[in-house]
Order: structure tokens, then C-alpha cells, then sequence
């Protein structure tokens, strides 16, 4: 801010998290507006409080300061900064020009980080409440999917090479699994965050027992009564005991760290559908004038899963901001967390805001093609049946070692054909004329049928769903109907 600069410029820098990606609300949580606009709440709740407790604050200081709550000068502000060196005196300053009665007793008592790190945190769970119902409708546009296609058959992978088949619903819920994972460690870590409260300069309180000429329950009541005010309260109503002059920054850590988790949950549910794309069995929604490629265009490029991908990748790396900043801070607090936090802290959550905003546009609009995924099947269903054939042959009176022998023969020709040749796999027609199987000729459509070989997918999708996802989601019933917007 002290350095100036229109941000709305084509000729200054704007971060794309801001201009091209995140919501409106996210940007509105993290922007200069609502920090500074926080900053004077909390300078307002700590004269209401410390006036409750006997300190000489009058009524016209507050209703002054009340009134002056929106009414904030950035130019004043910045120009403030650049004589100062120093944000918050800046604005206080600031406050105080405009509450000239108020001003003396703006800020009475605190340090820097009363409204700093109280800022960051009221602003923390208020981007997780953001977070929160966006992950949840992902969730649930994907078990809506999954739900749909919980008995549909489809090739498995295993090292990306052909493996035993599944469903198209069971392998939404492989998705869906990971994402519920992070719903419950994104709402544990926001019920766990504690307001910093009334501390001073090293987390003694001892510019607060002063002000209360000694009185610890005066102390300790102008703590619970800011709490409350920020609506940080549990059943104990309680901020931090201990801090420094800071909160523990292993809080950010743990923030962070739930977000850089969803970052890798995210990146392989948009990889998958990407390797998906490439095989045409699923494909991202694509808009009626959307251009895949400048140069080809018959180009239908995974853009939106690809974008998700990209983001997570820089919202996984942001978790190393926090882990070195809280192993520097020395003693009570060291400020070369500053920068930094101003940093990590906004791009994590507007990036994480991104991701899921884009993942459920890609999710409410995932087009599968059923036509494709049986041809694939067919490709490599008769190498999976053999053991089914023997153990069919063995049935009809046949010996299990002469019978492995004969297919082992026929299988090697069939992926001759298909390795070779470019050919379809033709090991069943194989089957079909070697007399040596007629036993069980008729059979072989039964012994074919792709729902057998998927096990118990549908059910366990339908049990998922069931006992673990849709009680999760209850909570998110009244914001589940919200499109996802993309921004650019």
C-alpha cells in the first residue's frame, strides 16, 4: 500500500489469482477494505470494553468511532505508511483524523498485532466459511455422478496398463473419498482456531494490568469480552492463553497445510480426468464456442482440469511459506513473518478458491461416453475371462492344465494380432473355433458379460454414499443448489 500504484491499470501488475480466477468473496475477504475495515472494528470493541470495565471512555468517543467505521481514507492511509514506516500507526492515525474526539484513546493499551494477527484470523475462518459449502457441492455433484453410474462398467488401472474392471461410479468415489477427507480436516481446522484477544506487546497483558491499575479480572474480562465480539467463542469462550507478541505461527501451518492437501486431492481427480479425456471414455464440459486450439481446431483440450491442476501445483508449494516462517520466529516474534504471510496466506486461499470453483463447473458437467468405454473393454475382457473359461472347461469335464495350455497358445496369437498387426483382439473368436472348447461355446457370452467382473462396485458405491457422504453433507443442505461461476 505505501508504495501507491492504480492495481485497476493495464500498467501495473495485477496477481491473475485476483483478476482472472478467484470469486468476488474471496477477493472481498482478503482485500485492503476489509482488512482495515477489520482493524477499526476491532479498535471500536476494545474502547466498548475497556469502557465497560471502568476506563474513562465516553459515549460520543464510541458513537464517534461507530460512525467512522467505513469511512476510510486510503490516501491518507498511504501516505501516512510512507512518512511512518509503519501500517498500523498509519491507520491509526488515519482513524483518528476522522474521530478527532476518539482519537486519543484509539488503540489504547495494544500492540500492532491486536489488530494484525486478530485480523488475520477473523479473516482465516471467515475464508474457510467460504471454502467450506464450495467443497461440499463438489462432493456432491460427484456423487450425484457416481450415483448414476455406480453400476456402469469400465477398464481399471494399475500403473496406467490394464487392470481389472470397475465402474465409472466406483472411481468417482475414489474422488469423492479424498474430497470428504478434506471437507472434515478443513472444518477441524477452522473450529480450532482461537482468537488471539487482548495481549500486548510480548503476551504478558502487562499494558492491560496497568490500564486496570492491577486488576486481573478486569484482564481477564476484557479478553473473554473481545472474543465473544468476534464470534470466536466455544463453550469455554476462550482466546489463546499463551502467545508471544503473535499467535503460534505453527497456526498458519496448520491451515495451510488442509489447503495444500486439498491442492493434491484436486490435482489427481483433474489428472485422472485428463487421462480419461485422452482415451475419450469422459470428457470436462465444452462450451458451444469454446476454441480448444489456435492452430487445430478440432481440439477439445481438458482447460479447466488442466487450469485446477496447474493452481494445485502452486497451492501445495505454499504450505513451505508457514513451516519456515514459524522455525525463524525468535523468541516472542520476529517481523520478517510479515511480508511473507501477506502474501501466502491471500494465494492460498484464493487459489483453493479457484480450484473448487472450477472443479465444480467440471463436475456438474462431466459427459461420459458409455460407446467407448464397452469398445475399450472389449479389447482386453477376453484376456481377464481366461480364468473364468478354464474354470468353466474344468466344469464341462475338461483338465485344467490341458485347457490353461490351449489358451496360453491362443492369447499369445490374439496379442500378436493386436501388438503387431494393429488388429482388434480376437481371442474370443479363437475360442469360439477351436473345437477343443465346444463344451462350453454356449456359455461364453455369460462368461463375457463385463457386469460380472466388476465385484461388489455398485454396492459399495451405493453403501458409500449412503453411510458416509450424504451425512457429511447435511450440514450444506441449504447452499447445495449454487452454480459454479467461472470467472474468466
Amino acid at each position: 500500500m505505501a508504495a501507491g500504484g492504480d492495481h485497476g491499470s493495464p500498467d501495473t501488475y495485477r496477481s491473475p489469482l485476483a483478476s482472472r480466477y478467484a470469486s468476488p468473496e474471496m477477493c472481498l475477504v482478503f482485500s485492503d477494505r476489509y482488512k482495515f475495515r477489520t482493524w477499526r472494528q476491532l479498535w471500536l470493541w476494545l474502547a466498548e470494553a475497556e469502557q465497560t470495565l471502568g476506563l474513562p471512555i465516553t459515549d460520543e468517543q464510541i458513537e464517534e468511532m461507530k460512525s467512522n467505521l467505513d469511512n476510510i481514507d486510503f490516501k491518507m492511509a498511504a501516505e501516512e505508511e510512507k512518512q511512518l514506516r509503519h501500517d498500523v500507526m498509519a491507520h491509526v492515525h488515519t482513524f483518528g483524523h476522522c474521530c478527532p474526539k476518539a482519537a486519543g484513546i484509539i488503540h489504547l493499551g495494544a500492540t500492532s498485532c491486536y489488530v494484525g494477527d486478530n485480523t488475520d484470523l477473523i479473516i482465516l475462518r471467515n475464508a474457510l466459511d467460504l471454502l467450506l459449502p464450495k467443497l461440499a457441492r463438489v462432493i456432491s455433484r460427484l456423487a450425484d455422478f457416481a450415483k448414476e453410474r455406480a453400476s456402469l462398467p469400465t477398464l481399471g488401472f494399475t500403473h496406467f496398463q490394464p487392470a481389472q474392471l470397475t465402474t465409472v461410479g466406483k472411481r468417482c468415489c475414489l474422488w469423492i473419498q479424498d474430497l470428504c477427507m478434506d471437507l472434515q480436516n478443513l472444518k477441524r481446522v477452522r473450529d480450532d482456531l482461537r482468537f488471539r484477544g487482548v495481549k500486548g506487546t510480548t503476551g504478558t497483558q502487562a499494558s492491560f494490568l496497568q490500564l486496570f491499575e492491577g486488576d486481573d479480572h478486569k484482564v481477564s474480562e476484557s479478553d473473554l469480552s473481545l472474543t465473544d465480539k468476534a464470534a470466536f467463542e466455544d463453550d469455554r469462550r476462550e482466546a489463546f492463553i499463551i502467545t508471544g507478541q503473535t499467535y503460534s505461527r505453527k497456526v498458519d501451518i496448520e491451515v495451510l497445510s488442509v489447503l495444500a492437501s486439498l491442492g493434491a486431492s484436486v490435482h489427481k481427480i483433474c489428472t485422472d480426468i485428463r487421462l480419461l479425456a485422452n482415451l475419450k471414455e469422459m470428457e470436462e464440459p465444452f462450451e458451444k464456442q469454446q476454441i480448444g486450439s489456435s492452430a487445430m481446431p478440432y481440439k477439445r483440450n481438458p482447460m479447466r482440469s488442466e487450469r485446477c491442476c496447474s493452481l494445485a501445483r502452486h497451492l501445495m508449494t505454499l504450505v513451505m511459506d508457514p513451516l519456515q516462517t514459524a522455525s525463524v520466529q525468535w523468541f516472542e516474534r520476529t517481523l520478517d513473518d510479515s511480508a511473507n504471510r501477506r502474501i501466502c496466506l491471500a494465494e492460498a486461499f484464493l487459489t483453493a478458491d479457484t480450484i473448487l470453483n472450477t472443479l465444480q463447473n467440471v463436475s456438474e458437467g462431466l459427459v461420459v461416453y458409455p460407446k467407448v468405454i464397452e469398445r475399450r473393454i472389449r479389447q482386453e475382457l477376453p484376456f481377464m475371462a481366461t480364468e473364468n473359461i478354464i474354470m468353466a472347461m474344468v466344469k464341462a469335464g475338461g483338465s485344467r492344465q490341458d485347457c490353461h495350455e490351449k489358451i496360453r497358445v491362443l492369447s499369445q496369437q490374439a496379442a500378436a494380432v493386436v501388438k503387431q498387426e494393429g488388429g482388434d483382439n480376437d481371442l474370443i473368436e479363437r475360442i469360439q473355433a477351436d473345437a477343443y472348447f465346444s463344451p462350453i461355446h454356449s456359455q461364453l457370452d455369460r462368461l463375457l458379460d463385463p457386469s460380472s467382473f466388476t465385484g461388489r462396485a455398485s454396492q459399495q458405491v451405493q453403501r458409500f454414499l449412503e453411510e458416509e457422504v450424504y451425512p457429511l453433507l447435511k450440514p450444506y443442505e441449504s447452499v447445495m443448489k449454487v452454480k459454479a461461476e467461472l470467472c474468466l
